[in-house]
């Protein structure tokens, strides 16, 4: 049995990639060191897989920001206002992603938005009316020969033409239907020039199949696929599925010319019963994804045996096991892990020991008495007990949950006057989302007191000093709700998590979030409670600080969940009331020390929204949402709830959020032109709301124009008694420079504003 890699993670086992896109990024190096890096990289996860026997191994999965980003520049989907920055191609490609700002020239990034039901963000391409499709890049044969030249023969891998077009913004006349042939087309250009190379395996990446598929959307998908299948020449084509089954076009799948068809076995439930229920043509390859690319638990592998025995006994005849996605979306390698207990790391598997898992269940599947083997033995034995994970009063406290717990009193419009009337608050508030600059001497702060190279004492009072110092900021910039700045935090969740009982911490289990963004995401290795206050004492100093109201911050329980490794034998709904339980108690403590507005931000809460609309509901949000009502429903009717969400597509869910019943909701929604007022309007959202009047994640400063155009613009769909204003996200990784610059612009936008009135 031979095995396969859907993708390989590319950021650099150590964050090499990022840390030089960043030197680029100051003009401290030149494009050379970034495309040395580049090759560096592409070697390393070229060699990993190589050595470790895989079979097929993917090309072309390298990008310097995005792989969506990378195939709209392959195909000239490069809207005009940055090519009229006349930029170096790469550059172009950066201002796309990060936008651009220096002298004259001055254009916004493109919008940014979750991958699917995961933490990764893609870039959304612009297509306009006039925008000349054509296949003039040469990125994917430039990786295969990159590889070839290693002596190492690839699939060359790409976001196939349904799922672009899926994910393309049309800004002008023009729709999916409309751009059908034009990109077919394209792609059927690609295909030739890969069979000139001899390349032998396309992997066309086609996730959105396992959404709900519509009949009109069956017959586009079948459409585009006719035509480049009758004219894939020598070129083998793999359509590759991922993040669920795809029981709408299963059959249409089937009856196309495809030499290869990878299917998730792992998120997708009815994914063997489609191939029993169906039968799988003898002529093509079953790609099966058997081993989980989003999570970092090692493979059971008698389940998995079992699951391979069951297609074969199906009548399938060809079958390469493979992963269920791209191990983008874990870490590079346990070997970094020196100072993790084997208790903990034999449970484990990250990328690199993902391949050796491949290659043994490949190698067991094809040992007629594999239960007798030693390898499979170990594994066996892993499964058979974890230390620490069992907590009794945890899940007796769950247990005893009640209806009521879930419900705040009194309603809304009730709390809605009385805060109005304590807080006293101007027109349009002005608040940050939480977060000030990281700068490099908070960061070697917490980094010496890990080492144990100051004392406590001397941690507490540095960041002491720099809350202060935040205050004061504020308070000069002239902002209403203030923040402590976050100085003492690491990561919105890996923070929490240290303080929990029922986390595992990694030392370098970096995931790529977008770009140059990573994250290091807690192990929830057991039962989950609060062993201590988390942040009482930081918002206490923080609020002696000034005669403003400051905002508590924490980090919701739906958010911790999703964005943390989550447990594989409970329910994510259990841990994730447990978790809700151990910020409930938080958030009382909180309010007892007179911190009288609490933000909790849900971030991630769109992240684990079943793909499938029919189980948006029953599967997730019945449990999602009253998890976070569990959390502030103990609070007093005079103390303000906030709650801050990121980069989704929320319009869907609206209601849902409304239902959430906090006080005050800020979207992070700039970057996408808005898009979510119209929805607000729509369905009469009571919740007060601030949609981010500027995008932290671009470096540039915007004007004061610029915020009063998204004020006005916003004010056009919210009533002024129920709009904030603030940045769309946390200010961790912006300078100090821009920041300030920034909330300056935003104060003095919205002091304008404020001497007006829609007539």
């Amino acid at each position: 049995m031979k095995t396969a890699v859907i993708g390989f993670p590319r950021i650099g086992k150590d964050r090499e990639l990022k840390f030089t896109l960043e030197k680029y990024f100051k003009g401290e190096i030149n494009q050379a060191d970034i495309y040395g890096e580049a090759d560096r990289q592409k070697e390393y996860g070229l060699n990993s897989q190589s050595e470790a026997g895989i079979d097929f191994i993917s090309s072309n999965d390298f990008s310097f920001y995005d792989g969506v980003l990378d195939t709209a520049v392959l195909f000239n989907v490069i809207p005009k206002r940055y090519e009229k920055l006349e930029l170096s191609a790469i550059d172009t490609y950066f201002a796309m992603a990060r936008g651009y700002q220096k002298g004259d020239k001055n254009v916004k990034a493109l919008a940014m938005k979750k991958w699917f039901n995961t933490n990764y963000h893609y870039i959304v391409p612009e297509i306009e009316d006039d925008t000349e499709v054509s296949f003039v890049g040469t990125k994917p044969l430039d990786e295969y020969e990159n590889a070839l030249s290693k002596g190492i023969s690839t699939k060359t891998a790409i976001v196939g033409p349904f799922t672009f077009l899926k994910l393309l913004k049309y800004t002008g006349t023009k729709c999916f239907e409309d751009y059908i042939d034009i990109f077919t087309d394209e792609y059927i250009k690609l295909i030739a020039a890969l069979d000139e190379k001899n390349v032998e395996w396309l992997q066309l990446d086609e996730p959105w199949l396992v959404k709900d598929i519509d009949e009109g959307e069956k017959a586009n998908f079948t459409k585009i696929y006719n035509k480049i299948l009758s004219n894939k020449k020598s070129v083998k084509v793999l359509l590759q599925t991922y993040f669920g089954d795809v029981r709408d076009v299963y059959n249409e799948i089937a009856e196309l010319d495809f030499d290869g068809i990878g299917l998730d076995f792992v998120e997708g439930k009815e994914t063997l019963s489609l191939v029993q229920k169906n039968g799988f043509p003898k002529d093509k390859i079953l790609f099966a994804g058997l081993v989980n690319g989003k999570n970092i638990w090692k493979n059971n592998y008698a389940n998995t045996l079992q699951v391979l025995k069951e297609l074969k006994e199906a009548g399938v005849k060809q079958i390469v096991i493979s992963t269920s996605c791209s191990l983008l979306h874990v870490p590079y390698t346990l070997e970094n892990e020196t100072e993790l207990s084997s208790d903990y790391t034999k449970h484990f598997a990250f990328a690199k020991e993902k391949l050796k898992e491949l290659k043994e269940l490949a190698e067991l599947f094809e040992t007629k008495d594999y239960e007798s083997t030693e390898v499979f033995k170990q594994n066996k034995e892993i499964f058979r007990n974890r230390k620490d994970s069992f907590n009794k009063e945890v899940k007796d406290r769950v247990k005893a949950i009640k209806d009521e717990d879930y419900v705040r009193l009194p309603e809304f419009n009730v709390r809605e006057k009385l805060q109005k009337e304590l807080l006293k608050l101007p027109e349009f508030p002005t608040t940050t989302i939480g977060s000030f600059p990281q700068t490099q001497d908070v960061r070697r702060n917490r980094l010496m007191y890990r080492k144990g190279e100051i004392s406590r004492d001397e941690y507490i009072d540095f960041n002491k000093k720099k809350i202060a110092e935040c205050i004061a900021l504020q308070e000069e910039i002239g902002l209403d709700v203030l923040v402590h700045g976050e100085f003492e935090r690491n990561d919105m969740v890996e923070y929490f998590g240290e303080h929990l009982d029922g986390y595992v911490f990694t030392k370098k289990a970096w995931v790529q979030s977008y770009g140059t963004r990573c994250v290091k995401p807690p192990i929830i290795w057991g039962d989950v409670s609060r062993k201590e206050a988390i942040t009482v004492q930081w918002s206490k100093f923080a609020n002696s600080c000034t005669q403003k109201p400051v905002k508590g911050m924490l980090t919701g329980p739906v958010t911790i969940l999703n964005w943390s490794f989550p447990r594989e034998d409970i329910s994510i709904k259990e841990s994730t009331l447990q978790i809700a339980l151990a910020i409930r108690d938080e958030v009382l403590d909180l309010e007892a020390n007179g911190i009288g507005i609490i933000q909790i931000d849900e971030a991630a809460l769109r992240e684990k929204l079943p793909l499938r609309k029919s189980d948006w509901y029953s599967q997730y949000l019945d449990w999602a949402i009253p998890s976070f009502r569990l959390v502030t429903s103990g609070v007093k009717p005079e103390t303000q709830i906030h709650t801050h969400m990121c980069y989704s597509e929320f319009t869907d869910i609206i209601p849902a959020i409304d239902a959430m019943d906090a006080d005050v909701i800020t979207f992070e929604a700039s970057r996408s032109d808005l898009q979510i007022l119209d929805s607000l309007k729509r369905l009469n959202f009571k919740t007060e709301v601030g949609p981010g009047v500027y995008d932290i994640h671009s470096p540039r400063v915007p004007s004061v124009e610029e915020i009063v155009t998204a004020l006005s613009k916003m004010r056009q769909k919210v009533s002024d008694d129920k709009l904030w204003v603030n940045p769309d996200c946390g200010l961790k990784t912006r300078g100090e420079k821009e920041t300030k610059a920034s909330l300056i612009n935003l104060v003095e936008a919205t002091r304008q504003l404020r001497g007006e009135k829609i007539s």
